[in-house]
C-alpha cells in the first residue's frame, strides 16, 4: 500500500533535517606561508582561536627545547636517533635541516585528524608547503599570504624585532625569495587588516570544507533523498489518478 502523500512529504522534510545534522566530510590541511613578518602565525593563531574544528600541526625537532616551551604543544622534542629512524620507517610528511637541527611533520596524527573531520592548520614555509603538497594531494589547501607594501613589511620587521641593520636587510632578500612562490598556492591573502584578512580566510575554510569529495556521508545521502522523493512522486501520482 502506498503511503498517503503527506506522509511522504514529512519524510522527505525528517531525511533532509537529518542529512543536515548527519553529513560527515573529510578534515582539511590549511598550508599558511608567507615572508617574515607578513603575518601567516598571526593569522593561524586567530583562526584557531575562533574555529573549534581546527588545530595546528605540531613538528618534532631535533633542537632542544627552550624554558617556556611544552613538548608536544610547541613541538615533539625527539633525538637525533629518534628522528632517523621515524625518518626512515616514512612517518614524516615533509622534513627540514635548519642550522643544524631537523625539524618534520609526523604523518599519523594529521591522518587521524583527516579521519575524523578535523582540519589541521600548518604556519610553514614554501619549501615545506611544497611537500605536504605533494604528499597529500586533494587534502590540502594552500593559502599564500601578502604584505600590503614592502615599505609595512619593512616596519613590522623593525617594529618586532631588535634586529640589526643587517639582519633587517637578510630578512627583506628572504622574504623576496619567499614571495617568488606565490604562484603555487590555492589562494593569496593582501593581509592590510588581520580582521578583515581572518574574515576571508575563514570563508575561504567555509567554502572548501563544503565540496563535494571532502562529504563523505553524501553519496548515501542524496541517494535516500532522490528514493524518497521517487517514492513520493509515485504515491501523489496515484493519489492524482483516483480523481
Amino acid at each position: 500500500m502506498t503511503k498517503p502523500s503527506y506522509v511522504l512529504v514529512k519524510q522527505v522534510r525528517v531525511e533532509a533535517e537529518q542529512m543536515d545534522q548527519e553529513i560527515q566530510r573529510k578534515g582539511l590541511l590549511i598550508v599558511l606561508s608567507s615572508p617574515s613578518g607578513a603575518g601567516k602565525s598571526s593569522l593561524a593563531k586567530a583562526l584557531l582561536d575562533t574555529d573549534l574544528n581546527t588545530r595546528l600541526s605540531v613538528s618534532a625537532t631535533t633542537r632542544p627545547k627552550r624554558p617556556a616551551e611544552i613538548d608536544g604543544v610547541h613541538y615533539h622534542f625527539i633525538t637525533d636517533g629518534t628522528f632517523e629512524d621515524m625518518n626512515q620507517r616514512g612517518e614524516f610528511i615533509e622534513t627540514v635541516e635548519m642550522y643544524g637541527k631537523k625539524y618534520g611533520t609526523p604523518l599519523k596524527p594529521i591522518l587521524e585528524a583527516l579521519e575524523s573531520g578535523n582540519d589541521v592548520i600548518f604556519d610553514i614555509d614554501s619549501i615545506g608547503a611544497r611537500m605536504i603538497r605533494e604528499a597529500m594531494g586533494e587534502n590540502v589547501v594552500s593559502i599564500f599570504i601578502l604584505p600590503p607594501s614592502i615599505e609595512e613589511l619593512e616596519k613590522r620587521l623593525r617594529t618586532r624585532s631588535q634586529d640589526s641593520e643587517d639582519s633587517i636587510r637578510t630578512r627583506l632578500k628572504n622574504a623576496a625569495h619567499e614571495m617568488s612562490f606565490w604562484e603555487e598556492y590555492d589562494y593569496v591573502i593582501t593581509n592590510k587588516d588581520l580582521g578583515e584578512s581572518l574574515k576571508t580566510l575563514n570563508t575561504l575554510v567555509a567554502c572548501e570544507r563544503m565540496k563535494r569529495y571532502r562529504q563523505v556521508s553524501l553519496t548515501k545521502n542524496v541517494s535516500s533523498l532522490i528514493n524518497s522523493c521517487l517514492a513520493l512522486s509515485k504515491g501523489q501520482a496515484k493519489k492524482d489518478s483516483t480523481h
